[in-house]
């Protein structure tokens, strides 16, 4: 596998500056910026010229992730030249939130299914149950096939975001990427960092992703009442204090939910992905060393692959809360999983999303993370 890597920090030349990249004629390209090279068509096109024989396929962020350094208002491109695995993509235009589930399935669906190992898949961040979206995916995936990937971004506005894939860019479609074949090696970890304050609140009204009612009362007015100042800069704010969702039982989960939009007059949230209809949430706070450690704790969980030859990539998707919790000292986190995975001798690219999809423990199954640091490694044998 050889790897290439280009970031763009204007909107010049862009078949000029895509032609290292064309050179080695790659099989898959990744491409995460902010939203303004996918809103103009001329990315996009450039792309498809310099690179014809090459799948593409990419997302708007809240920040873009290279090398050890997080970037604002970049596009990173990311070129993939494999040994011995093909690639394929699919793309589904989602209609609404409700529809979120199904278009996982027309997605899967629109994949071929021989010899395919692993799912690489970029949703929109807005209008979107992303719980339901991989639940849909992965009903139609054949067994032991991976998920992996994140929701767009704009900038933590949850207002439009983007996606590229064989559509060009679009703020409605979401993209799954597959890699097939038996050399392809792939290692995952994910975790969070945050730690709730509070007691938990029993969940007495949700639907799907909506919720409504904790311990009777409106979702909405329990939530601003732990938020005080905080409270007038909603949805925003919300980046900062998710929930935690336990079960029945009151055990831990680790996935946390971040709230995308509140809603005034029936006073509820909507959440990033499905609630546990039965279950308590918990408020989540945290601060910047705590988030560093659990990046850190999601390079640990990757499992080696001892057997791998060539270079390798890790696909980082973080949160937009965590980077503004951690304001200039974002950075920090992406140098700690890059030291762990093997500093310059691996190739990092990524981005802060509105979720993360990802596997949290080796066996582990494929989930919607809130607030958390997912990574993906990618190598071939």
């Amino acid at each position: 596998m050889r790897l290439q890597q280009l970031i763009l920090n204007n909107h010049a030349d862009f078949d000029a500056a895509l032609a290292p990249l064309a050179l080695m004629q790659p099989h898959l390209v990744l491409v995460f910026g902010a939203c303004a090279y996918f809103a103009a068509p001329e990315l996009s096109a450039a792309l498809r010229r310099r690179l014809p024989g090459a799948v593409i396929a990419g997302c708007s962020t809240a920040g873009e992730i290279a090398g050890k350094r997080v970037y604002d208002d970049s596009c990173v491109i990311t070129a993939i030249r494999f040994a011995h695995t093909t690639v394929a993509i699919a793309d589904a235009i989602i209609c609404d939130m409700a529809d979120s589930h199904d278009t996982g399935e027309r997605l899967a669906q629109a994949l071929p299914q021989e010899g395919l190992a692993a799912v690489f898949m970029l949703g929109t961040g807005v209008a979107i149950n992303g719980s339901a979206l991989i639940a849909g995916l992965q009903a139609n995936l054949p067994p032991g096939v991976t998920v992996s990937g994140g929701l767009a971004a704009d900038g933590g506005a949850f207002r439009q975001t983007w996606t590229l894939g064989p559509r060009g860019a679009a703020d409605n479609t979401v993209v799954a990427v597959g890699l097939y074949g038996k050399r392809i090696r792939l290692g995952y970890g994910s975790h969070a960092g945050w730690e709730a304050f509070g007691p938990a609140r029993k969940v007495t009204r949700c639907v799907g992703n909506v919720l409504y009612g904790l311990d009777g009362a409106r979702a909405l007015d329990i939530y601003k009442l732990y938020l005080g100042d905080y409270a007038r800069d909603l949805p925003g704010s919300g980046l900062l204090f998710p929930f935690e969702m336990l079960s029945a039982a009151h055990e831990k989960s680790n996935v946390f939910r971040t709230i995308l939009a509140v809603d005034e007059e029936q006073g509820s949230l909507t959440l990033a992905g499905d609630i546990l209809a039965d279950g308590y949430l918990k408020l989540m706070h945290s601060s910047t060393n705590k988030l560093i450690d659990g990046a850190e704790t999601a390079a640990r969980g990757v499992a080696p692959q001892p057997d791998a030859v060539g270079e390798q990539l890790a696909l980082l998707v973080s949160c937009v809360g965590r980077k503004l919790v951690m304001g200039d000292r974002v950075d920090e986190e992406v140098e700690a999983v890059a030291d762990l995975l093997g500093g310059g001798a691996t190739c990092i690219a990524g981005f802060y999303s509105n979720g993360e999809i990802g596997i949290a423990q080796p066996q582990g199954a494929c989930q919607l993370h809130n607030q958390t640091m997912t990574v993906t490694v990618l190598s071939e044998t």
